[in-house]
């Protein structure tokens, strides 16, 4: 398959623009120094936020650009602080995350030190309470920032989605000496988190878990399995969801585990087809043991709680899944505007062109849908049905369009030469996690024919 790419029609009559694995010359961000949450950093070190864009890596082969490369997402934000805080965010993108994605993609590399770069520059606690840490931003604001994140590596931007997942319970549900206790060092003290809820035999029927909490005089004693937990085996903390009582819902209670516990223990990571740099692995509970003091809201509260958490990650899964479309977007539209075949670029076929058209509609629809689902949580308003719809909607829209990016390339798209496989094995697992595509369908129409009757 190789020779014939590289001997027949596909051989192309210059050379090719390829993004290189490890470019050279490339400035760490380490040197730059973050020693304050973003608000004090942007004004000191962005002073033409407009300006900022996501820097592309410097090419192995010599190519002429198009003048219609793509641009940064234009993004209309709603204060001078959170355009800063864009700008920011594409700074550490093209410094940090961009040009070491792929090669740490395929070597199954977690980056650990970008999610202490993130949470030093105060970008992992952004839609909590600055009282404890947090960045106080908007979720519109804050999935935009996830959008960034995922589209340079998703990785990242989903690791993100998934430490706010984390924190949720403990910062809308406990009460103020636990939020004192243990929120400054989850949201912007370098701890990272996870959160588990599935388990073996319960992934779609959450409520019916098994993992069991008992009472022991002061303490609670967590025995079970959890499955598919992002950040299994390296967070420091797990938001745990175990059963103190009855069956089914009403007997789930929420509990916060430092990564620590003794008794806690996790399983070789899954061998997965897409972001094997984040690992994903069964968590064992053996007696672990954990105070009162750890358990979060009331006894039998915690699949209401864990029914929140997910309204809200069902958005950054929205979001991280725009990133992914937008990148595989932007490297077909660079790759159609620089290959030539018939003595013209190929993004000159009306074929081709509505197929990008396709593309770019799918992913500016989808943005709108979460933004809107945002907008109507700051808000304070229901919007657990427009969440399912966007998570929906834009994970779908990725699959497609990460699928349409491998056919833009032609085979070319097909091999590790460009990120459009990794990114199409990426969008996924967008499908699967935090409530299938399925599970959303029913959310959906349970929010308009009410519920199935029995």
């Amino acid at each position: 398959m190789t020779e014939g790419i590289r001997s027949g029609i596909l051989n192309p009559p210059q050379p090719l623009t390829r993004t290189p694995r490890n470019p050279e010359g490339q400035d760490r961000l380490g040197s730059l120094f973050f020693p304050a949450p973003f608000r004090e950093i942007t004004r000191r070190r962005l002073s033409h936020p407009e300006r900022a864009t996501v820097a592309t890596p410097d090419r192995e082969e010599s190519a002429v650009m198009s003048d219609r490369a793509p641009q940064p997402v234009e993004r209309r934000l709603p204060t001078e602080e959170s355009r800063q805080l864009v700008a920011l965010v594409r700074d550490i993108v093209s410094k940090e995350i961009a040009p070491r994605a792929a090669e740490e993609e395929d070597a199954g590399h977690f980056p650990r030190e970008v999610f202490t770069l993130l949470s030093e520059s105060g970008l992992l606690g952004l839609p909590y309470g600055s009282a404890h840490g947090g960045g106080d931003q908007p979720y519109e604001v804050y999935l935009q920032v996830l959008e960034e994140l995922a589209a340079a590596r998703l990785t990242v931007g989903l690791g993100v989605s998934v430490h706010s997942l984390a924190c949720h319970a403990l910062a809308g549900y406990g009460t103020e000496e636990q939020q004192a206790a243990h929120l400054p060092a989850m949201l912007s003290g370098g701890l990272l988190g996870a959160y588990c809820l599935s388990e073996p035999a319960s992934g779609s029927d959450a409520a019916s878990l098994r993992t069991k909490a008992v009472r022991d005089g002061e303490d609670w004693v967590i025995t079970g399995t959890k499955a598919w937990i992002t950040h299994g085996g390296v967070a420091d903390f797990y938001t745990v969801l175990a059963r103190t009582g009855v069956d089914g819902p009403r007997g789930i209670t929420a509990f916060l585990v430092p990564g620590d516990a003794e008794g806690l223990n996790a399983a070789v990571p899954e061998k997965k087809m897409g972001m094997k740099g984040s690992p994903t692995a069964q968590l064992n509970f053996d007696g672990v043991r954990v105070g009162d003091d750890r358990r979060i809201g009331e006894e039998g509260q915690g699949f209401a709680i864990a029914l929140s958490a997910l309204d809200s990650g069902r958005l950054g899964i929205a979001a991280c899944a725009i990133g992914v479309a937008q990148a595989a977007l932007d490297e077909a539209v660079r790759y159609a505007t620089d290959r030539r075949q018939f003595g013209r670029p190929i993004a000159d076929f009306q074929g081709l062109r509505f197929m990008l058209a396709d593309m770019a509609t799918q992913i500016e629809a989808g943005r709108a849908l979460y933004l809107e689902a945002a907008r109507l949580r700051d808000a304070g308003e229901s919007f657990s049905r427009q969440a399912a719809m966007a998570k929906l909607f834009c994970t779908d829209a990725a699959m497609r369009v990460t699928t349409d990016a491998v056919q833009v390339l032609g085979g070319y798209g097909y091999t590790l030469d460009f990120p459009v496989e990794r990114l199409m094995r990426e969008a996924k697992v967008l499908q699967i996690v935090e409530g299938t595509n399925q599970i959303q369908r029913m959310v959906i129409a349970r929010h308009l024919a009410g519920p199935e009757t029995r």
